[in-house]
């Protein structure tokens, strides 16, 4: 996932950026979510409240950032197989979910989500959407070698995958096994392969 589209302003220096990122990382285990203040954020990275803020709207956009994008500059994977692209993805989304940022993040971005549709509006197509669109690759290539077929429903099979992975590590703590992405990319392949 590519970082909140927002761009006032003069360049953004990369390591405030990063500075930032790092301090909302540390702080979520520190303090947990609630605890975890767009104040407390700015004196730990040593930026001013108004640069986080130009950066991003508030603090769930902010923390979903710093949790949960860890894995979206990697290019597409490209093994050869849908299985071995997907256990590559899922293998990413298990490490972040698994990240002890994301246990402290998750129940409190839930229940801003829930309280506030626009913000969850604004994660979809800030984060999620551009996210979504890298990963079709996968798919559009597992097309063009015959594995699936060009009607398979994309939206829901990343649906599919990102909420097992949601399900098993991040909502019911579950520690994941080192195959756990394996046999969750073999079991979606094996359901949705051409026959």
């Amino acid at each position: 996932m590519s970082s909140s589209p927002l761009s006032k302003g003069r360049p953004r220096d990369p390591r405030s950026h990063e500075a930032i990122i790092k301090a909302t990382a540390e702080l979520l285990v520190e303090v947990g979510y609630a605890a975890t203040s767009i104040g407390a954020v700015a004196a730990r990275a040593g930026v001013g409240k108004d640069t986080i803020y130009r950066r991003w709207p508030g603090k769930a956009e902010l923390v979903f950032e710093a949790v949960f994008t860890t894995t979206d500059e990697a290019p597409a994977p490209n093994t050869g197989t849908l299985t071995g692209d997907l256990t590559v993805l899922l293998q990413g989304l298990v490490d972040e979910f698994h990240a002890p940022a994301a246990a402290a993040a998750l129940p409190g971005l839930l229940a801003d989500f829930a309280a506030d549709p626009e913000l969850k509006a604004r994660i979809r197509g800030d984060f999620l959407a551009p996210s979504k669109e890298r990963l079709l690759i996968v798919f559009e290539r597992a097309v063009l070698r015959e594995e699936i077929a060009a009607g398979t429903p994309v939206d829901l099979i990343l649906d599919t995958l990102a909420g097992a992975v949601f399900f098993h590590v991040g909502l019911v703590g579950e520690h994941p096994d080192q195959q756990l992405a394996a046999r969750l990319a073999t079991v979606v392949a094996q359901g949705i392969e051409v026959r």
